[in-house]
């Protein structure tokens, strides 16, 4: 088993390796500074199944280092919680397959109540509607999954994941995001407690 696990450790690790670096990261990043930062707006995270479990966690990873962003659940924005976009805020859609029904949908609804809202898609197929869709598109370089179906989100989940890290570790370069403005948004926990003690010092 031992050899199995290090076979999977090995074949997410060139995944994430592998993941296509263009001018298309500084492009994001640029609209995250100019949406959010210069606007006013926020950035509003979302995709289906497992790729939303990590649009959650880029909503709230950006919110905690000094970038304002929510996440907005697909399915649930059909039943009014679409009203939570408002002008200037920037959407940052996830679907590997670029062709996920309730996020293609959700592009056309959010245009309805916003004409000019602008996208950043991270997906798998620079093809799809999606990818077609984005102002900016981020793509995976389409790994093959460590699943031994072939199909369970495995090593795509993992390269998202880390694409998003990019974005919110670049984005705090650009805003200048200090251990003190994190210990203002940070309160409580370990980190509360140790970024505060280091924007003491």
């Amino acid at each position: 088993m031992i050899t199995s696990l290090k076979d999977i450790i090995e074949k997410e690790t060139q995944a994430i390796w592998q993941i296509p670096l263009s001018d298309a990261y500084k492009q994001a990043i640029d609209l995250i500074i100019s949406q959010v930062h210069k606007k006013n707006g926020k950035l509003v995270c979302s995709g289906m199944g497992k790729a939303g479990q990590i649009a959650s966690n880029f909503a709230t990873t950006f919110s905690s280092t000094g970038t304002p962003a929510c996440f907005l659940h697909p399915s649930e924005s059909q039943h009014g919680d679409l009203g939570i976009l408002r002008e200037n805020d920037l959407m940052l859609l996830i679907s590997n397959s670029g062709k996920t029904r309730e996020i293609i949908e959700l592009v056309g609804l959010a245009r309805q109540l916003i004409p000019d809202i602008r996208f950043i898609v991270i997906t798998s197929d620079e093809a799809s509607e999606l990818a077609k869709n984005a102002d900016v598109c981020l793509l995976t370089g389409n790994p093959p999954e460590v699943c031994p179906l072939g199909l369970t989100p495995t090593t795509s989940t993992t390269v998202m994941t880390v694409m998003g890290d990019l974005l919110v570790v670049e984005t705090m370069k650009r805003i200048g995001f200090t251990t003190a403005d994190y210990a203002k948004r940070h309160h409580g926990g370990y980190l509360g407690t140790v970024s505060r003690m280091q924007s003491k010092k």
